[in-house]
Parts: C-alpha cells; sequence; structure tokens
C-alpha cells in the first residue's frame, strides 16, 4: 500500500526570451507550472502541473493546497479504483465551485492535482503512464472518469463498448511503441520572430527530421499573416504538414474574411480562429471555410463545452489538453467523447510533451484513435529530470515510471 501523507506546491516559472512563445494575444513569455507534490509514506513523490503564464500561479497553488485535503491519508490504489468519483466531489466543492465552476484557476488546481495522483499511481506500480492506462480493463478505465453532464451523449455503457470495441484490435496498433508517435513542430513561427528567423527555423525542422509545423497568425495587419503563411508554405515545401495558429485574435467577421484567403497554400489546420467561447461562431465557420479544418480546445476548459463544440460542428481537431482540463481523467473523457463522433484528438501540450506523449499512446492503442501528431515545443526540456525525447521528428516511447512530469526544483 503506498498512503498519501501530505502535499506540498512549488510555484514554478521559466520566463523565455528573444520572442520564443510570443502569439497574438500572449506576449509576456513566462512559460509556468502550479506544481502539486504528494508526498507518500512509501518514498514516492507524485507530481503534477498545469499550465498558466505566470500571472495567478500562486494562487493556483494556494487552491491545490486546500482543495486536497480529502486526498490525504488515502491509499494511492484505493484512491484511483473510483477516482471518477473523487473528481466529481472535488470539482463540486461547495464554495469552491462558485468560482468556475469547472473552469478558471480552480480547474487549473484539480489539473495539477489530478495528475499528481495518477503519476504517484504509476510510480507506486513501478510503471511509465502509458503502461500503467494500457495495463487498466475497460472497467478500470470507466472508474477513472467523471461523466457527469454528458449522459445525452456519453454514457458509461458508451466507453465501455468503445473501449471494448478497440481492445479487439489493440494488438496491430503496439508497433508505435517500437516505431514512436510522430510531433509536429510549433517553435518555428512564433508571433514575434522575423521572416529570416522562420525561414531558419523551417530549415532546421526539416534538417531534424520533421514534416509538420506550426505558424503563430491574427496580426492586425492582415495581410502580414497571408504573406507568411504562404512563405512558410514555400519554404517547407508543397509536402509539409503546415498548420496556422490564430490564438482567438479574429473576430467571428474578421475570421470569414480572412481565413479563405489561406486556401491556395492548404494549411492542415486553423487553430483558435475566434474566442474561444463562440460555439455557435465557430460552427458558422465551420461551414463557411470547408474543407479547411478548425482546430481549438487549448481554452475550452471541460467536457461540456468540448461536447458543444463537437455537437455544434465547430471543431474538427480535439486539442485536449490534461493541463487545462481537470488532469487526466477529464483527457480521457473527451477522448472518448471525440472517439464517438470520429473526432481525431492532437493535444495542446501545455506541458511541452511530458505527459501528453503517453496520453497519446493510451488514445491510439486502447482508443484506436488515429496517431496523427503531437505539438512538439522544446523551450522547457532542461527544466524536466526526464525529457520528453523527441527524435527525426518522432516521439520516443517513454520508459521512466510516472508520467515524466518530475522537474528539477
Amino acid at each position: 500500500m503506498t498512503f498519501i501523507k501530505n502535499i506540498s506546491t512549488q510555484d514554478a516559472r521559466f520566463p523565455l526570451k528573444d520572442g520564443a512563445g510570443s502569439d497574438a494575444v500572449h506576449d509576456i513569455n513566462v512559460y509556468s507550472y502550479p506544481v502539486a507534490i504528494l508526498h507518500s509514506d512509501s518514498g514516492h513523490r507524485g507530481t503534477g502541473i498545469a499550465l498558466t503564464l505566470g500571472g495567478g500561479n500562486d494562487l493556483i497553488c494556494k487552491l491545490i493546497e486546500n482543495l486536497a485535503a480529502p486526498l490525504i491519508g488515502q491509499d494511492i490504489e484505493t484512491l484511483m479504483a473510483n477516482f471518477g468519483s473523487t473528481l466529481k466531489s472535488l470539482a463540486d466543492h461547495p464554495q469552491y465551485r462558485w468560482l468556475g465552476p469547472h473552469k478558471g484557476m480552480v480547474h487549473l488546481a484539480l489539473a495539477s492535482l489530478t495528475n499528481a495522483c495518477f503519476d504517484l499511481w504509476a510510480k507506486s506500480r513501478g510503471l511509465a503512464l502509458w503502461q500503467l492506462l494500457l495495463d487498466l480493463s475497460p472497467e478500470q478505465v470507466v472508474n477513472l472518469l467523471d461523466l457527469s453532464y454528458l449522459e445525452d451523449v456519453l454514457t458509461k455503457e458508451d466507453c465501455l463498448t468503445l473501449l471494448k470495441v478497440a481492445k479487439k484490435t489493440r494488438a496491430q496498433r503496439e508497433g508505435i511503441l517500437k516505431t514512436g508517435y510522430p510531433g509536429y513542430d510549433t517553435s518555428i513561427g512564433w508571433f514575434n520572430y522575423s521572416d529570416d528567423k522562420v525561414r531558419d527555423n523551417i530549415k532546421k525542422a526539416v534538417d531534424a527530421g520533421f514534416s509538420a509545423m506550426k505558424l503563430k497568425v491574427g496580426s492586425k495587419d492582415p495581410e502580414r499573416d497571408i504573406r507568411r503563411a504562404y512563405m512558410v508554405r514555400e519554404a517547407a515545401g508543397d509536402n509539409a504538414t503546415v498548420m496556422l495558429d490564430c490564438n482567438q485574435q479574429w473576430t467571428l467577421p474578421q475570421a470569414l474574411e480572412i481565413c479563405p484567403r489561406f486556401s491556395d497554400m492548404k494549411p492542415y489546420w486553423i487553430e483558435e480562429p475566434t474566442h474561444p467561447d463562440d460555439v455557435l461562431g465557430h460552427q458558422i465557420l465551420a461551414n463557411a471555410i470547408t474543407p479547411m479544418k478548425i482546430a481549438c480546445g487549448e481554452h475550452v476548459p471541460n467536457r461540456i463545452l468540448f461536447k458543444n463544440f463537437i455537437q455544434a460542428g465547430g471543431m474538427y481537431f480535439v486539442q485536449a489538453d490534461c493541463t487545462r482540463l481537470a488532469g487526466i481523467s477529464e483527457f480521457i473523457t473527451v477522448s472518448l467523447l471525440a472517439k464517438k463522433y470520429n473526432l481525431p484528438v492532437v493535444p495542446h501540450v501545455g506541458d511541452m510533451g511530458q505527459i501528453h506523449q503517453h496520453l497519446v499512446l493510451f488514445n491510439h492503442i486502447a482508443l484506436d484513435h488515429e496517431a496523427l501528431l503531437l505539438e512538439h515545443i522544446p523551450h522547457l526540456r532542461d527544466y524536466f529530470v526526464h525529457s520528453a525525447m523527441v527524435e527525426h521528428g518522432v516521439y520516443r516511447t517513454p520508459q521512466e515510471i510516472g508520467s515524466g512530469s518530475d522537474l528539477k526544483l
């Protein structure tokens, strides 16, 4: 048995330089984690992270400490055997729920805390997170989930069916553990990078084995975006996969006017093209710009809003992020929801790929999601004890126990 003795937090902030991490909205580049650390009687420490840009990081740490009280003294195996109920109870705190509900700083605190529970669970079993998840039965997976407010579209029985059907063919997909999961390079085209730097970064990315890459758009002058998008296409070549990311900058009328002008450079997707809460706006835009596809999810805070976006046809690529949702549990819930609607999950990696390299393997092998791409951002790799290994544009399967979240603090 492994009992949780106490919890501590760490306000971890990592300033970036020279335009790295910049986009059309966020230009103060301090990638930050409110870190939850569960201390156990066995000596294992469960580390959980969520993503912020610095401001409020300390407040989320305080929320983590307050929310964690019911976990103290619990055996990790007993806790995780019915974690979905625990997560619902934590999310429905009679006072903190008012601050959301199910969004904002409280939800980020839940993300960090939930991820710490999964990390401790994997470490206590001596397994990498992907191994732990793949060892679970369909019933055990479903017991990890809070499916409330999804009953109209995703029931417990639906989840069990999806998992059991995929299990019949999972052996056909296990080869990815040897070949690795394909990545795409976000770092070629940060918003404040000059044209010359973007071109140089494209060459470096191609030389490093990447065939997929992303450019930040959303300039006050749309002509800059259009010019740079076609510049990236020319530099990367016709066979490259190129994504465009607006980071919510456009209004719907602007998006309706600007997006069609990218059609000839054939973007793989247009990401966060307008306000992240505007479900119907995304629906209107998706219908207007087809066959171009919309990707979003980075700022979709919970499973219910993902349900709404999916029902409305407002997103195609589902960019769930376990450091922005309520952790790994809600990520799996959204992955099951996407699978039911036959939509691909391509995570936003607020953890810089550390945790999501495990989750995409689970999605592919256990849920039969297509192995498309996993975002790669290398800015924080030197701060992790076991950094994600990306070689020739491919994430190598991690072998260390846990979720890869331990930081050199």
